[in-house]
């Protein structure tokens, strides 16, 4: 799938609009929330977020025993909803599409409500089903998702109901909604204190209907990918789990299925006011957490997927896409994230032959050395980004540009990565010059301990891929490895046209001393002549 591009700026609603971009607004009233995105829509898909508002009335509240909507939530419904059609008339937006959901499907004032709602304040709301609940999530999905190939899950929990959208190859098979919301749920079995005893009765209670609704024949390790606010707060918490609190979005997590679990029994023997101050996890939904985390368990379960992929949209993209009539195309795995990377460089005009130079020798040093010493065939695409911008912070200046390297990615929008992926590159990308990673550096030390081995690897060899281009001429075509007993030795080969690499072998030798503490080895860098180099051959230059 061609992932389109979503971007956030303060600028954008004073900024022109393209020619063929449309401007739209969307508003999702859920049973927990309501949600408005104001945006340009282009013709391909790209999506420029203009403006947000977000309001928590909780219409669903008390729906499962009453029937009805309350006074207050309904009042502070449509105060929410008068503001966020002001907003899109405020900044031009040339149609407002708003939806409801389970609470108001449900209630039996819910239609008298949206009639208050059309006379207060414009908008025309459509209630929808569950199925067309399910089949904009899915939209959102494959929009932001390689969902072309094979089987996928997509899985909203919302306050009222649970949907499912099961697709094979891009295309949809089948819609599922299921009266497994999570305010539904945390009314019926657990109340105001949580209990073991009440979380194992909801899911005894929950599962058989899943076990029901859910076919597992084709269905099982299906990609599961989870749409919405109880999927951001679980990779919320699970990131600081982590220590990536640094990452700018939860949108790509990858939580294992076992984390879901650990994070669910960690919640489950907190008081309310516990929860609500755990990191990661929005306080406003701590009430409510852990009947989503637990339904969202026995849909794992019943699929025996070993994961879930989080997404950071759902409904209201999927609006804006379908109202945009924007038609999904099918792309190259990877695609999205390589043209991500390489235009976020672009922006930051980078020095395109040098980076690419460095990334081709990294490459050519990590499928040599990195199975031996304990990186994985994954690390070898987060050490190809880091080193095609390792350079980037000369975007805002040379002194210290490694520092601004690191800043500038681990805040960038970056489309096909995770973002334990991205805040890894972003090290990756700050350690290729200066101090090694060390502990009392916050952006390294709060990491978990796995990945700080990682990133510490591969900027070690990033370090002396770089010191191989020292005088950004791409005068070391290729390098030769040989794993001695004495020594791990690195043979460079000259390009023809170069005059002399004797800078560049110099600055590999300057910058081989952490290859050298995580290979365990020495490690000698080798002229095209078979003189080994060492760091003190040089004309009193410091190194980079």
């Amino acid at each position: 799938m061609a992932l389109p591009a979503f971007s956030r700026s303060s600028d954008a609603a004073r900024s022109p609009r393209a020619e063929h971009d449309v401007r739209l607004a969307a508003i999702d009233i859920g049973s927990n929330s309501i949600r408005q995105i104001v945006a340009d829509v282009s013709p391909t898909g790209s999506i420029r977020v203009v403006d947000e508002m977000k309001a928590a009335p909780r219409l669903g509240a008390g729906v499962r025993e009453s029937g009805l909507l309350s006074e207050t939530s309904m009042r502070q419904a449509l105060e929410a909803l008068t503001r966020m059609a002001t907003l899109a008339r405020q900044l031009g937006a040339s149609r407002v599409e708003a939806v409801a959901t389970s609470a108001v499907r449900d209630a039996t004032n819910g239609l008298t409500f949206l009639e208050v709602v059309r006379s207060e304040t414009g908008l025309k709301v459509k209630v929808l089903r569950g199925d067309e609940e399910a089949r904009l999530s899915f939209r959102s999905a494959l929009a932001h998702f390689e969902l072309g190939v094979g089987r996928a899950v997509v899985m909203d929990i919302g306050g009222g109901s649970l949907e499912l959208a099961l697709s094979a190859d891009g295309l949809l098979e089948r819609l599922i909604s299921l009266p497994f919301g999570a305010i539904r749920l945390t009314e019926e079995f657990l109340g105001a204190k949580v209990r073991r005893k009440g979380v194992r009765k909801l899911r005894d209670a929950i599962r058989d209907d899943i076990r029901k609704a859910l076919p597992v024949r084709d269905w099982r390790g299906a990609q599961v990918i989870g749409s919405g606010g109880t999927f951001t707060n679980l990779a919320g918490i699970y990131l600081n789990r982590q220590g990536v609190q640094t990452a700018r979005t939860t949108h790509g997590t990858r939580l294992p299925r076992e984390e879901l679990e650990h994070i669910l029994d960690m919640l489950q023997d907190m008081s309310p006011d516990q929860r609500a101050a755990v990191p990661g996890l929005n306080p406003a939904r701590a009430d409510i957490i852990v009947a989503g985390f637990a339904v969202a368990a026995e849909v794992l379960a019943r699929l025996e997927s070993r994961e879930l992929i989080v997404s950071a949209y759902g409904i209201r993209e999927g609006l804006l896409l379908e109202t945009a009539r924007v038609v999904p195309t099918f792309s190259d795995r990877g695609e999205a994230r390589e043209r991500s990377v390489r235009e976020f460089a672009e922006r930051c005009h980078y020095e395109e032959p040098h980076a690419r130079h460095v990334q081709r020798l990294s490459l050519q040093l990590f499928d040599a050395i990195g199975p031996r010493i304990g990186l994985a065939a994954t690390d070898r695409q987060i050490l190809a980004d880091a080193a095609l911008l390792h350079d980037v912070g000369y975007h805002i200046n040379y002194e210290n540009h490694h520092k601004h390297s690191y800043h500038l990615i681990v805040h960038a929008d970056m489309l096909g990565m995770s973002p334990e992926e991205q805040v890894a590159i972003a090290n990756v990308a700050r350690y290729h010059r200066g101090a090694p990673p060390k502990r009392k550096h916050r952006n390294y030390g709060i990491l978990d301990r796995a990945l700080r081995r990682r990133i510490r690897k591969l900027a070690a060899i990033l370090r002396v891929a770089d010191g191989l281009d020292r005088g950004h001429i791409g005068g070391v075509e290729r390098v030769k490895v040989r794993w001695l007993d004495r020594a791990l030795r690195l043979t460079c080969v000259a390009n023809r046209r170069a005059q002399s690499v004797r800078l560049d072998l110099w600055g590999a030798s300057r910058k081989s001393e952490l290859l050298s503490k995580v290979a365990r080895i020495p490690v000698e860098v080798v002229a095209p002549d078979g003189t080994v180099i060492s760091p003190q051959d040089s004309d009193g230059e410091q190194p980079d």
